[in-house]
């Protein structure tokens, strides 16, 4: 009996990383570890989850779509080894059914792949810093949820949710570690656990703790937490919280230099700096806001001239920096943690529905959110892997690959579920021209041909 099909799909480039998930083992490490207590009648619960987690691939930022979505696509439900998917409805059944035992077990298999294929885990200390972002974003949520609450929420007044904690290894784009806590939640208040977590996700012993560095936003920066870090021995770069300290700080500036890439910042040195338990640089900076009063904000770090030039992104002189070109590395690679743990939460959201998916149950809700964090790392790692193959790559982040790569139409030789022989794009663009050349090089031909469609 024939056991080939064909099946036109619209997820030709998802189905290439379903079989690069396939050989790494990366789903079948979640269905070894994680138990869901429920009753099997057509599917089992590990496969309703691999549904959500394959829908949480596809970019739909909605759960209901899975009936009109990926149910529909035969070929992409192949390629990931399952035969059909299940309905929507029950898919939320299944994750109603985690318990604190299920997302513990979830929580185990995220941190036993990153200590398999985790670039940050295997960082070289004595080369560089290890770079850790540190914050918060708020999830709403309905006020019926768990955990809902009023809270803070950008731009959103009035808000009911839950609050993200994330730690992201900026060097490589890698989520570390994501909590989720209740509305109320703010980053001062969970700031130690989330890097306590992190450091034990990262194996972080005295000497690593040395070569990382936090950098977190001016909720980090009281006294009591500062001063914990540096007992801790980690290295810092963040903002004074206390608006009233960063004033009188700003104070003792004596000349004040205008930013080359912000006309309307100032900054200058802090001549008379707080007193921390280890001895720290202090950079004030001052803005000025609509009605034209000064705005006053302190950084403060523990880095050398070079590992700020470094950590900045910026060649470093050949000759020891002066004072002012140490200012301006200072101030720069404390904005690059926009590009970083910010810009980490937004692809999230844009790209994955992080903000979109919302369960009742609190566990239910935290199960979405490893789900989508171990779909960002993986798609992370497959990144990694292209860009090693084709330097291009690195023009395109999280949403480009979801939005435009993962998503191109093509033809399926299947031979039997979870084993794809042939991938045939269409149209032919040079999208799908980049993707092919590189799958080619990705996957041995034995395995897995690609080709372009003839039209």
């Amino acid at each position: 009996m024939n056991n080939n099909y064909t099946h036109d799909t619209q997820y030709a480039g998802l189905v290439t990383f379903a079989a690069w998930l396939q050989r790494k083992g990366i789903w079948q490490t979640v269905a070894d570890k994680v138990i869901i207590r429920q009753k099997t009648v057509k599917h089992r619960p590990i496969d309703k989850l691999l549904d959500i987690f394959i829908h949480i691939l596809t970019g739909e930022q909605r759960m209901v779509t899975m009936n009109t979505g990926l149910r529909c696509d035969r070929g992409l439900q192949r390629a990931f080894g399952r035969e059909t998917c299940v309905e929507q409805s029950l898919a939320s059944t299944t994750l109603d059914r985690c318990d604190e035992e299920t997302v513990a077990q979830m929580y185990q298999v995220v941190r036993e792949l990153m200590h398999r294929h985790g670039r940050c885990y295997h960082h070289d200390y004595e080369r560089n810093w290890q770079v850790l972002d540190v914050d918060m974003t708020g999830l709403p949520a309905g006020k019926q949820a768990e955990g809902s609450e009023k809270g803070y929420f950008a731009n959103k007044r009035g808000v009911r949710g839950r609050q993200l904690g994330r730690v992201l290894a900026s060097n490589y784009g890698e989520i570390v570690y994501d909590r989720l806590y209740n509305g109320r939640a703010h980053l001062e208040s969970k700031l130690e656990e989330l890097i306590l977590e992190a450091a034990d996700v990262l194996a972080l012993n005295k000497e690593k703790r040395r070569r990382t560095l936090l950098r977190i936003d001016g909720a980090a920066g009281s006294d009591r937490f500062i001063n914990w870090a540096l007992e801790d021995g980690f290295g810092i770069l963040t903002k004074v919280h206390n608006w009233k300290r960063s004033y009188k700080l700003a104070a003792s500036v004596r000349e004040w230099h205008v930013d080359p890439r912000d006309a309307g910042r100032e900054v200058g040195w802090v001549t008379t700096p707080h007193p921390y338990i280890r001895t720290t640089r202090q950079l004030a900076i001052r803005k000025r806001n609509k009605k034209g009063k000064w705005l006053y904000n302190v950084l403060v770090t523990t880095l050398s001239p070079q590992s700020l030039w470094w950590l900045a992104q910026q060649p470093t002189p050949r000759r020891l920096p002066d004072t002012n070109q140490t200012m301006w590395a200072f101030l720069h690679a404390y904005d690059r943690r926009g590009g970083g743990v910010e810009t980490s939460i937004r692809e999230s959201k844009q790209a994955l529905g992080l903000n979109k998916r919302n369960k009742r149950d609190f566990m239910a809700q935290a199960m979405l959110v490893l789900l989508t964090q171990l779909a960002c790392n993986a798609l992370t790692w497959f990144r990694h892997a292209m860009i090693a193959i084709d330097p291009k790559w690195r023009a395109y982040g999280m949403l480009r690959l979801v939005r435009d790569f993962l998503r191109m139409r093509g033809l399926l030789d299947v031979e039997r579920p979870g084993h794809i022989k042939r991938i045939t794009l269409k149209p032919r663009t040079s999208r799908a021209v980049l993707w092919k050349n590189t799958s080619q090089l990705l996957f041995p031909s034995h395995e897995l041909s690609f080709c372009l469609y003839e039209n």
